[in-house]
């Protein structure tokens, strides 16, 4: 078992009971970042639960959603939802799409660099995450207008969704975003999440 012993507690829980999930998911960011994100501490509650709403993610993308696209809906939800982990993360990612001014962009609403259709996936993005139930069939139609698919719509709705339920249960249980991310991502990025928890000092 791969143990944990810096801290005692991630977020508002302690430190999960060892288990070979919890041990997956900490050897998956190891490989990957050469750190255990806090996110994975924490889903290591749960670790069959992490995985089967990440299989549901991408059940729903199904194939449809580029990368860039998938970063440019994340970012702008959570950026509206107010979640800095999620933005910071899905931050770095359209940087190394769209570049830093971009994803910066993208934060704080501005949505410079986006294409028009890019523009429209943002804006709905930001209405699905702050208030849902005051979406528009006009809404729809500016989608439809700018190329997506009902089926494309659908996917990319059940995403956002998807995404903002992680992100509430990492919010709402106080993990912060990890020290490594934070200064790793670039400056201008850094300085537009001014939501949501501080990350955690080195």
């Amino acid at each position: 078992m791969l143990a944990l012993h810096n801290r005692d507690m991630i977020g508002f829980l302690h430190d999960p009971e060892p288990s070979e999930g919890a041990d997956r998911l900490y050897a998956d960011d190891l490989d990957e970042l050469g750190y255990v994100m806090n996110v994975s501490k924490l889903w290591a509650h749960a670790p069959e639960v992490c995985d089967d709403l990440f299989a549901l993610m991408r059940k729903a993308v199904g194939g449809r959603l580029s990368l860039r696209t998938r970063a440019i809906l994340v970012v702008a939800a959570t950026s509206a939802f107010g979640d800095s982990y999620c933005a910071l993360a899905w931050g770095e990612k359209l940087t190394a799409q769209a570049g830093p001014g971009t994803a910066a962009a993208v934060v704080t609403g501005a949505d410079i660099g986006l294409t028009e259709a890019e523009q429209a996936l943002a804006a709905w993005a930001r209405r699905v995450a702050r208030n849902p139930g005051a979406t528009t069939e006009a809404d729809v139609s500016t989608l439809r207008a700018a190329g997506y698919s009902d089926a494309d719509i659908f996917a990319m709705t059940v995403f956002i969704a998807l995404r903002i339920a992680f992100a509430t249960v990492n919010d709402a249980l106080g993990v912060q975003p990890d020290a490594q991310l934070a200064d790793r991502v670039p400056s201008d990025l850094r300085a537009a999440v001014t939501f949501g928890r501080e990350p955690l000092s080195p």
